[in-house]
């Protein structure tokens, strides 16, 4: 070991013998061990942070490259005196919920995840993998995150969560548990992973849009969905829409709380899966969905226009899912739940 060495590592047992222990207190500890690690860039310095459940309190360890290779890990407790990564160690994959192509998700970043990701019609599964998947992809950002980008992913956030007031905001801060300076940086991320999904605006939107016109034609549709059989079968019978849609009010009637009527304009992508195809005017069902039977027609359907802001924003979102759901099919997928 050299004498250089020596004593950057005693200096590294100093520092983290004097970082605040407070959960609130992170991202000031973060910033000291920035300021000393450019003091010292060969070191390469990297503080890990351990955040447990139930406490307040945090942990720390500081990783530094050996001049003759390898990193070293340091640790210095100042109550019990056990390292965290220790006290964890009781099983390998302790703290992480799932691992994409070899790198772990762990359980505050799944949390956070769920929180930000609120599409009801994608499993929470999906959402975590395509998290891990987003966190990787922008692990080579290094394009600091401008005003106008924060502004618009905390906006989005909080317009999302009826969160329309500073106020509102810091109150559900408080009761998720999640200090400001986190919170910033979590809205750091997700200005990040925007840019990612602004890749797809632009002519990759027209792109997609000329190669899937009939995905995202514009529709107007008109379905019931339940569990009864017999009655979905009775409604699917009907000859054309205004039938279908007489039969289905009937039976709302009849059978009160028991089916649903749904009707939607929009993007034929965004139909349930046996209308998305369908021709006008031609009754589907009964059929298999998500909210049970369905029986539905497609009123009429117009092809997207390429000028339509309207329609390139959705082949923006369509292509960016469809990219997204690639992904993830080509990772390697590995859940941790015990």
């Amino acid at each position: 070991m050299t004498d250089v060495f020596g004593g950057d590592l005693a200096s590294a047992v100093r520092l983290l013998r004097t970082l605040p222990r407070r959960r609130q207190d992170v991202g000031q500890a973060e910033r000291r061990v920035r300021a000393w690690s450019a003091e010292r860039p060969a070191l390469a310095a990297e503080l890990v942070v351990d955040e447990p459940p139930g406490t307040g309190q945090v942990g720390y360890d500081l990783l530094l490259a050996h001049p003759e290779g390898g990193t070293v890990a340091i640790s210095a407790q100042t109550e019990d005196g056990v390292p965290w990564l220790v006290d964890h160690s009781t099983h390998w994959a302790a703290g992480q919920v799932v691992s994409v192509d070899g790198i772990g998700l762990s359980v505050p970043a799944a949390l956070y995840a769920l929180r930000a990701l609120g599409a009801r019609d994608r499993t929470v599964h999906e959402q975590l993998a395509d998290y891990r998947i987003l966190l990787s992809e922008i692990d080579g950002d290094k394009e600091p995150v401008g005003d106008a980008e924060l502004r618009e992913a905390m906006d989005d956030f909080r317009r999302r969560r009826g969160l329309f007031s500073r106020e509102r905001t810091l109150r559900w801060l408080e009761e998720v548990g999640l200090p400001e300076d986190a919170f910033a940086g979590f809205m750091e991320t997700t200005a990040r992973m925007n840019r990612v999904r602004a890749r797809f605006a632009g002519e990759p939107a027209r792109a997609y849009l000329r190669e899937h016109a009939d995905e995202l034609a514009h529709a107007r549709a008109a379905w019931v969905t339940g569990r009864d059989r017999a009655v979905i079968e009775e409604i699917a019978g009907a000859d054309t829409a205004a039938g279908l849609l007489d039969r289905a009010g009937r039976a709302l009637e009849e059978r009160p709380g028991r089916l649903r009527l749904t009707t939607a304009a929009g993007p034929a992508s965004e139909l349930p899966a046996p209308l998305r195809a369908a021709a006008p005017g031609r009754v589907v069902g009964p059929a298999e969905s998500e909210d049970g039977l369905l029986a539905g027609v497609v009123l009429d359907r117009a092809a997207a226009d390429p000028d339509d802001p309207a329609a390139l924003a959705a082949a923006a979102d369509a292509a960016y899912t469809a990219w997204l759901a690639g992904r993830r099919a080509a990772a390697a997928i590995t859940w941790h739940w015990l």
